[in-house]
């Protein structure tokens, strides 16, 4: 009866690990499938090739926000300005507290230039002033994500408008980040 007992309760782990591997690389297939249609949702949306190796954290984030409205001043979905928008980007999406104004977060970058962008990289206007007043962050394909006077937004950098008043882009000073994830891990409380 004891070797009756132990037949059975072997047959019956072999069939638990048996359904188990089969259902393993089903959830995976299906979160696959769902990301690659999220990616395609996102692209057609964005106007941007969400391709296998883009930050599709990236592109939910500003889905998430496009319509916000715009307020100067704001950061919150009720309203926000342009710096806003990009600080709390690169606090959701890198990990990385910038600061929070655009001119300030100009100073935090190295240059890049407008055929050089990369996804994730900034993009620093002069709208009818001398100094830099308005930001976004580069999407791919000319196309950039901000707060505009229209609110939460993706543009084009070939528009007429973004065209005339683009400065330039800017990618995050590696000592800057080093930087920022070091006073980051300090801020975090001690188990």
């Amino acid at each position: 009866m004891k070797k009756i007992t132990i037949a059975i309760a072997l047959f019956m782990s072999v069939l638990a690990a048996q359904a188990q591997t089969k259902i393993i690389p089903a959830l995976a297939a299906e979160n696959a499938e769902q990301e690659s249609l999220a990616k395609d949702y996102l692209s057609q949306i964005m106007g941007v090739a969400v391709s296998a190796t883009s930050n599709i954290k990236l592109f939910k984030f500003v889905y998430n926000w496009i319509g916000t409205p715009y307020r100067f001043g704001g950061s919150s979905k009720k309203g926000i300005d342009c710096s806003a928008f990009t600080k709390q980007l690169y606090s959701d999406v890198f990990n990385l507290p910038i600061r929070r104004s655009s001119r300030d977060i100009f100073s935090m970058v190295s240059p890049v230039g407008k055929d050089d962008l990369k996804e994730g990289d900034l993009v620093f206007f002069k709208i009818h002033s001398r100094s830099i007043s308005h930001i976004g962050i580069y999407l791919g394909n000319n196309r950039f994500a901000h707060a505009s006077s229209r609110g939460v937004a993706i543009s084009n950098l070939d528009e007429a408008y973004y065209s005339r008043y683009f400065y330039k882009g800017g990618r995050l000073l590696e000592s800057f980040k080093s930087e920022l994830s070091a006073s980051a891990t300090d801020d975090k409380p001690a188990n």
